[in-house]
């Protein structure tokens, strides 16, 4: 079982949007997927109530319920657990981190954004665990892109799959959906399948090497 965890310290970074597509993505694939909401927002678990599907399944925790729940998981034959962490550095954050096999850092291509990516890298530095950058929110192209992909290489792994800034994502999320319920040929379900396709080599590879950590 994988443990996978969004992070970062920035509100508004699509966290929780890449957290759920992520989920479905995994089980489209034929993967059983819980997802754990340790927001206080509790954004993923609105999405929830607003889905006619019971699954990718979902739970709504706090930090000290997290050991016990992934044990659960683990117990019933869970393949992932993706948790939506909370958009500060807190308890909840290093429970998750330290919990995790993977950790995903969404990121937007904007200055504020970039300046606030020091403290998750710091807790995953700390913890040892291995992460990547995600850029999230993106324009279709441009040297902002690049510059972002530039500045985050230096601080560790970047996805080479961008999430664009597209409608889908909001509408999809708004309806109780995933990009690929929502529009299943469209751009923004590409993306997240190229995504999960990414992520989910990355941690084959990383688990037969085990020094690739964030920088």
């Amino acid at each position: 079982m994988h443990v996978i965890s969004f992070i970062t310290q920035k509100g508004g970074s699509g966290k929780t949007t890449l957290a759920i597509n992520c989920a479905i993505e995994a089980e489209r694939r034929g993967k059983r997927v819980l997802l754990l909401d340790m927001d206080p927002q509790g954004s993923a678990e609105s999405w929830y109530l607003d889905r006619e599907q019971e699954t990718p399944a979902l739970a709504r925790i706090a930090a000290r319920e997290l050991e016990p729940a992934i044990s659960a998981a683990r117990e019933r034959g869970f393949d992932h657990v993706l948790i939506d962490t909370p958009g500060r550095d807190d308890a909840a954050t290093a429970a998750a981190v330290r919990a995790s096999d993977f950790i995903i850092i969404p990121c937007r291509p904007t200055p504020g954004d970039m300046k606030a990516t020091p403290p998750t890298v710091a807790t995953v530095r700390r913890l040892n665990k291995q992460a990547c950058f995600v850029l999230t929110q993106t324009p279709p192209r441009g040297g902002r892109i690049r510059e972002a992909e530039t500045g985050l290489s230096m601080l560790g792994m970047v996805s080479p799959v961008r999430i664009v800034l597209r409608t889908a994502y909001q509408d999809a999320q708004g309806a109780g959906l995933g990009v690929a319920e929502y529009e299943p040929q469209g751009k923004a379900a590409q993306e997240v399948a190229q995504l999960w396709t990414w992520i989910t080599r990355k941690m084959e590879k990383l688990h037969h090497e085990p020094q690739a950590h964030i920088a």
